[in-house]
């Protein structure tokens, strides 16, 4: 079984590469492509959030004792952050808007780089480190 720095990032991976098909739908101007290819999009970051805040989060925080604060706190402030701009984009997208789409895609490649940046660095090396046997309790959760 992979690791949770391991697996998680390869999750963020594979979100990377569901953008990649939107802003490719998107710049070809294919509206219902772009709409199907974002839905999925967006589907896969919703769950890697929630996974984190309603799991990995939760434990780490029991195994560090940083509840309310330190690297998970930010994290989860970073993830409301990423929810509001694909929020405005599911909007733009209703709207017709694959330009919009595009422009708050810029905006949210950013945050997200930074974000997984300090994931992969910062929080899945703890996890890692402090979760042990746990992790694969977590990991079976992942498809739930």
């Amino acid at each position: 079984m992979a690791t949770a720095s391991e697996f998680l990032s390869d999750d963020h991976h594979a979100c990377d590469a569901l953008w990649a098909e939107v802003e490719q739908a998107a710049d070809g101007g294919n509206l219902p492509e772009t709409r199907t290819r974002f839905g999925a999009f967006d589907a896969a970051m919703r769950h890697h959030f929630a996974f984190e805040e309603q799991q990995l989060f939760v434990a780490l925080d029991a195994a560090t004792g940083m509840h309310g604060v330190g690297p998970t706190a930010v994290m989860r402030a970073e993830h409301e952050q990423m929810r509001r701009v694909l929020h405005t984009m599911a909007g733009a997208l209703a709207g017709g808007d694959t330009q919009s789409v595009l422009d708050h895609g810029d905006t949210l490649l950013m945050l997200v780089q930074q974000h997984n940046m300090k994931e992969e660095h910062i929080v899945y090396p703890l996890a890692d480190a402090r979760l042990g046997a746990e992790w694969s309790t977590l990991h079976a959760a992942w498809s739930r």
